[in-house]
């Protein structure tokens, strides 16, 4: 499917032998979900997802410990495409970067580390080791790590301070005279995800917009949740490269690759999907796990949350389970109640407060009872 559309072709970016925007087709990308240290699982799993049709490969690096395996890993992947992604880390880029195509930094993650540089001094920094590498970026802003910044600027609208983040570092990129950069725009909420990207396209035309809606889920809600913000928006020519986020697996991991080729050739078909009441109850969200997943139990956990809540589904409750430290203090604030996973222990939260830590196998007896008080509280007000 051609990406552009009458009044809308972005610049043509390079990534290592891939080419996104112009009149490129639509790529479609995954992330390894193995321990990157765990060189020999990465390295099958990247050949995974490239085999199932995967154009780039994402990999997160969170630490220097991990340099040496992502060299190895480099290695043994010459013929496809990699990003890094370098989440709270940005520091890493110049040590990373001999060994990657495209390096991933979330303008969210920038502002805690070395506090006397400015953001606009890190980004300079990147862009620097982006062009001394031969690198092409992704400036990925996330709903649930959004800049302070732009949030104290645009209290109570967090649509509008993604976007307005998305372009402040546009800008900084255009005063560095550097095109090679693609943007994404994710949330959780499909919706959001449509009205966030329309606007920044509307804004930047000319920027390759990498499509997501993030921690989608397990199928098959996480897909119909994808499917309604990507087939508004490719129908539209807005989206470049895509990445569709389900909670899968390893084993199962290629399939978020499969479900991005069907979405591209049925919206290229003129096949949509209509599910008018989708939406209007329980919505669970989960991340789709990558290599900061501290215990391989969280997929597990995810899908027992969905289960458990079975009889839950017709109320308007939003449960997140999330895999990581990274994401899952601040991605689990907006949900009605949260879990966040760590190595041996579950944090249970009620919006932005925390219930307690449990093990794996308390926290679900302990949900079932916040998820029942919940119910009972909707009663009440109703």
């Amino acid at each position: 499917m051609e990406s552009a559309t009458a009044g809308r072709r972005t610049r043509a970016v390079r990534i290592g032998g891939v080419t996104v925007g112009g009149d490129a087709p639509v790529v479609v990308q995954s992330m390894c979900a193995t321990r990157t240290i765990d060189v020999e699982q990465t390295v099958a799993q990247a050949h995974q997802l490239a085999d199932a049709g995967a154009g780039i490969v994402r990999i997160a690096l969170d630490s220097d410990k991990e340099i040496p395996a992502l060299k190895e890993i480099r290695a043994q992947t010459r013929g496809i495409t990699l990003s890094v992604d370098l989440q709270e880390n940005y520091r890493v880029a110049d040590r990373v970067a001999p060994h990657v195509d495209k390096i991933r930094y979330n303008p969210g993650h920038l502002h805690h580390i070395e506090k006397k540089k400015t953001v606009d001094q890190k980004v300079q920094w990147l862009v620097e080791v982006a062009r001394d590498h031969d690198l092409a970026i992704r400036i990925g802003v996330n709903c649930g790590s959004i800049a302070p910044a732009f949030l104290q600027k645009y209290p109570g609208d967090q649509l509008n301070a993604i976007v307005e983040s998305a372009a402040y570092h546009c800008d900084l990129m255009d005063r560095l005279s550097f095109t090679r950069f693609v943007v994404s725009l994710k949330d959780s909420d499909p919706q959001k995800v449509v009205e966030a990207n329309r606007r920044f396209a509307e804004r930047r035309p000319d920027v390759p917009i990498h499509l997501g809606v993030t921690e989608a889920g397990l199928p098959p809600d996480g897909i119909i949740k994808t499917r309604l913000a990507f087939e508004k928006l490719l129908a539209q020519g807005i989206g470049e490269t895509i990445r569709v986020s389900l909670t899968l697996p390893n084993e199962r991991k290629h399939e978020e690759v499969i479900v991005g080729h069907k979405i591209i050739d049925d919206v290229h078909a003129g096949k949509f999907i209509s599910v008018p009441e989708f939406g209007k109850g329980l919505n669970i969200i989960s991340c789709p796990s990558c290599s900061r997943v501290e215990n391989e139990k969280f997929v597990e956990l995810a899908q027992q949350v969905k289960e458990l809540t079975e009889y839950a589904t017709k109320h308007k409750i939003t449960i997140a389970v999330m895999g990581c430290r990274v994401n899952g203090p601040g991605e689990t604030d907006d949900a009605d109640l949260g879990l966040w996973c760590g190595p041996t222990t579950v944090n249970l939260k009620k919006k932005d407060r925390k219930v307690g830590f449990f093990s794996y196998a308390e926290v679900l007896p302990r949900l079932r009872l916040e998820l029942d008080r919940l119910i009972a509280e909707q009663a009440t007000n109703h």
